[in-house]
């Protein structure tokens, strides 16, 4: 163990709620020190900051991207998964693609009635509006001067307009604001974006609101916390490196990161823990328990369309002629791919939505892993409040070990019932006529009409769309990980901040509601 430095605050993770957290809380206390440390790379790097650079980065492990496999996937025939997951200071807004939103105001309301006090939809809109900086102007729904930079595409294609001209046609209402009143219907997607470039947590926050008493050290792997007498008295980096909190530590590491940090810590189910060798400081049954994420299938198609993109070759030059307009702030080259979507009712007698849709700009082939010598568009359909629950355990005592990841995708019947039905409404609106012109051979033939066929292409071909959550979950019974204020239970001095405490999964893509978690968690521990 080699000390390094004391300070009233550690924040562990640097993605939206720890960016968001460690920045509220430096302002909120100026005579208190923070630190914010980060396993990752400070600078995001141009394959992030260029919007369609998603296509490059999601796909496999590298600087800026984890790279998670699940565990074999019985409800997938047994494949494993991939989980991207972001690297370095702005956590998973370096690699994802951008979108804005926040979920049903009923998510926020179930948290609440499942034990998280003070987490109900009036509760949490204040800080979701003290984040935004909407380009659109300030309403009863928006709000201008936060950190967070949200704004329209600059240049939404021919497809994507297509796309929601047609679900028009099959009677899905048109919605301009998925944020506003009502998160029903279909439209183009608002952006984390600023003058068509991506503005990722670390900009938002670290950039431009960041106060002196924050520190902040990227490339610092941490490996566990340290306890002492049943309160966090700092934290353990992978290289032998040590940091002492006077008052308090917050795990900011992500649905699979914290639980993972807190079990290497001996926080956990006692049994696995003692698997493994590691001492129990804190038995807690249900950490890395609970585990939801979107469940998704897409229809791809190849589509000879110069609005469109292929992975090989014609992207090269589509790409070098997407520059200059870039340099505008226009053009290809901001797209975020997944440029319209919808969220849409599978069936009658539902009170909301229950399924998502994404209408990317090129074909997105096991996460665009496969590649394809073609132009082509794909349409994702996902299941935004699954049945299914997962978990993450150790894979072994190295922090550098990445964890066992099971999702348990499609185990619960009814998101495969769903997932049927949401996919019946997207083929319908592609076979729309104000979608005519993108008509193409589906690849794996996604549009049989065969049931019993489709039920096999889904489970050969589903997997996530990136929105793991719910490992720490958050309530105020005495199982719960965390209570309503994000205090790790039975540990002083110790919270979590990040997806990993949602009771549920909220519909809709998570980064802003990752973003309004780490700004109250910054006041509940400012206020002490």
């Amino acid at each position: 163990m080699r000390p390094r430095g004391e300070f009233d605050f550690i924040v562990v993770g640097a993605g939206p709620a720890g960016c968001a957290c460690a920045t509220r809380l430096a302002q909120a206390r100026p005579e208190a020190s923070v630190l914010l440390l980060e396993t990752g790379p400070a600078k995001s790097g141009i394959r992030s900051d260029v919007p369609l650079g998603i296509a490059t980065l999601v796909p496999f492990r590298n600087a800026r991207n984890y790279g998670y496999r699940t565990v074999p996937q019985a409800g997938l025939g047994g494949r494993r998964g991939v989980q991207p997951r972001g690297r370095g200071l702005g956590g998973s807004s370096l690699i994802n693609a951008m979108i804005y939103i926040r979920g049903q105001r009923e998510d926020y309301d179930d948290w609440a009635r499942l034990g998280a006090a003070g987490w109900a939809w009036r509760d949490v809109l204040p800080y979701f509006l003290r984040g935004e900086d909407n380009a659109r102007g300030a309403d009863a729904w928006h709000a201008t001067g936060g950190p967070l930079a949200v704004s329209d595409l600059a240049s939404p294609s021919d497809c994507a307009r297509a796309f929601v001209d047609a679900a028009v046609q099959c009677g899905h209402p048109l919605n301009t604001d998925f944020n506003g009143a009502s998160q029903e219907g279909v439209g183009l997607y608002q952006v984390f974006q600023r003058r068509g470039r991506r503005w990722n947590a670390a900009r938002a926050y670290l950039a431009t609101l960041a106060p002196k008493n924050l520190t902040v050290l990227a490339d610092a792997p941490v490996a566990r916390v340290l306890l002492e007498d049943g309160r966090a008295r700092g934290i353990a980096c992978v290289d032998g490196s040590t940091y002492a909190a006077r008052a308090e530590v917050v795990l900011s590491a992500g649905a699979f990161g914290t639980p993972q940090l807190l079990m290497l810590s001996g926080i956990g189910p006692a049994g696995h823990l003692r698997e493994l060798g590691i001492p129990v400081l804190r038995d807690s049954p249900e950490l890395g328990a609970n585990l939801q994420d979107h469940v998704d299938f897409v229809i791809s198609r190849r589509v000879n369309d110069r609005g469109l993109f292929g992975t090989v070759p014609s992207i090269v030059p589509q790409v070098l002629r997407a520059i200059a307009p870039f340099r505008r702030g226009t053009g290809l080259l901001t797209s975020n791919v997944a440029e319209a979507g919808g969220f849409l009712r599978t069936r009658p007698g539902l009170d909301r939505p229950d399924v998502q849709m994404h209408l990317c700009i090129g074909i997105v082939d096991n996460h665009s892993r496969r590649l394809h010598a073609t132009r082509g568009m794909s349409l994702h359909t996902c299941v935004l409040r699954p049945h299914s629950r997962g978990s993450v355990r150790l894979a072994g005592t190295d922090a550098g070990r990445a964890p066992q990841i099971d999702p348990a995708f499609l185990t619960d019947e009814r998101d495969m019932e769903t997932l049927l039905a949401g996919t019946a409404l997207a083929r319908r609106i592609l076979a729309a006529p104000a979608f005519a012109r993108y008509a193409g051979p589906a690849l794996y033939d996604a549009e049989t009409d065969d049931e019993a066929r489709l039920r096999e292409i889904v489970r050969a071909h589903a997997d996530t769309i990136y929105h793991p959550v719910g490992t720490c979950r958050m309530g105020s019974d005495a199982a719960a990980v965390v209570d309503p204020e994000l205090r790790v239970r039975g540990v002083a001095g110790l919270r979590v901040a990040d997806a990993s405490v949602m009771p549920t999964l909220v519909s809709g893509n998570t980064q802003a509601a990752c973003a309004m978690i780490g700004e109250r968690a910054a006041e509940f521990i400012a206020r002490g």
